[in-house]
């Protein structure tokens, strides 16, 4: 495994990032009273490496940090998914060489939650606290599985990893090395992987693990998300779970400060921030208003959401409804020169258009 330690660099004085050879060991600062400082663990999601948690990296300097790269990712593109039990037994063993003392935050992300889940499951004794963000457990619908396996014919194409650098609401550098690291991966991996998690379910003997426990979602990211909370507060009562608003599922890069005060809020003192909403306590016909004084109150914080990321206001009950496709289309992200319209043919002079009128 690469470490900052053997390369002897680290992200704050490395000025080009690479998405296949980022350190997984991240000193931090000594603590005043020369306690060892505490670690965080964050493993990365499906779609990309371990440098995705660069801006969380630079963010939480007072603790050690370990960004592993999972097998089949980054670094290790070359070697062969071997299941998540696997998976989770690579990570505890990393945290067992690294850390001397003490337990871990682990925080999860997607594929990255769900193997999290499988750590507190099988070594319970090496975790502090957990966190985890769009880690669906329930499984997937015939027609999202089919979807999915459709898109391992494209795994190849940069244009396909662009435009989902886009529905993630990446920009800049993050948008270059999501693509760059996406062409890497090897479609037998990922359609190994989506196999395992397509079926849903909770990994055996996860009631083991009796520390504490944030779940979260973010308001933009599929429903499915969501449906696991019920799941996951049944096997772990001691589970929190709560919803981001006007968050994608990647929005760690998405908007790192934000995210970012929620895991120091979380990790430091087991505490929420204001923003997340309980989606317990909250009337879906209310849900839209209280993500907007959610955001409002984090505008207040000095954290400015984007304009495009507000809560829409109400729509009238008389207006349709968009059509499934339709709906997940906002078309202030859409690049007009790549679509050319054809436009109606206009009638002859003189004569009406008869489509006007209603004379059909």
């Amino acid at each position: 495994m690469t470490s900052a330690k053997d390369q002897n660099k680290t992200p704050a004085n490395t000025v080009a990032r690479d998405a296949t050879d980022y350190p997984e060991v991240h000193p931090g600062r000594q603590h005043q009273s020369q306690r060892p400082a505490p670690t965080l663990v964050f493993l990365h999601g499906g779609n990309v490496g371990n440098w995705s948690w660069d801006p969380q990296v630079l963010a939480f300097g007072d603790y050690n940090i370990l960004t592993l790269h999972l097998p089949a990712f980054g670094a290790r593109f070359e070697e062969t998914w071997d299941g998540m039990e696997s998976a989770a037994d690579d990570v505890a063993a990393l945290i067992a060489d690294e850390v001397s003392e003490g337990g871990v935050h682990l925080v999860g992300i997607s594929l990255g939650g769900v193997i999290a889940l499988h750590v507190a499951a099988r070594h319970p004794e090496l975790i502090e606290s957990l966190m985890i963000t769009g880690t669906p457990v329930t499984g997937v619908g015939q027609a999202a599985k089919a979807f999915q396996r459709m898109q391992l014919k494209l795994i190849g194409s940069e244009w396909f990893w662009r435009f989902q650098a886009g529905a993630y609401g990446m920009v800049d550098d993050e948008r270059e090395l999501f693509t760059e690291h996406g062409v890497k991966l090897k479609p037998e991996n990922m359609r190994a992987i989506m196999d395992e998690m397509d079926p849903g379910g909770l990994p055996d003997k996860l009631s083991s693990y009796q520390g504490p426990m944030l779940a979260l979602v973010g308001s933009k990211e599929p429903k499915l998300v969501q449906k696991s909370f019920e799941a996951l507060r049944a096997t772990l009562p001691q589970a929190i779970t709560r919803v981001v608003p006007g968050m994608h599922h990647q929005w760690n890069i998405e908007n790192p400060i934000l995210f970012n005060s929620v895991l120091r809020k979380w990790v430091s003192e087991t505490g929420l921030h204001q923003i997340l909403v309980d989606p317990q306590a909250v009337k879906p016909g209310r849900a839209a208003k209280v993500a907007s004084e959610e955001q409002e109150g984090a505008a207040a914080e000095g954290q400015q959401p984007d304009a495009d990321e507000a809560a829409p206001p109400a729509q009238p009950s008389s207006q349709k409804k968009p059509g499934k496709i339709a709906g997940r289309l906002d078309p202030r992200k859409l690049d007009p020169k790549k679509f050319e319209f054809k436009k109606k043919p206009q009638p002859p002079a003189g004569k009406p258009d008869k489509s006007v009128d209603g004379d059909n």
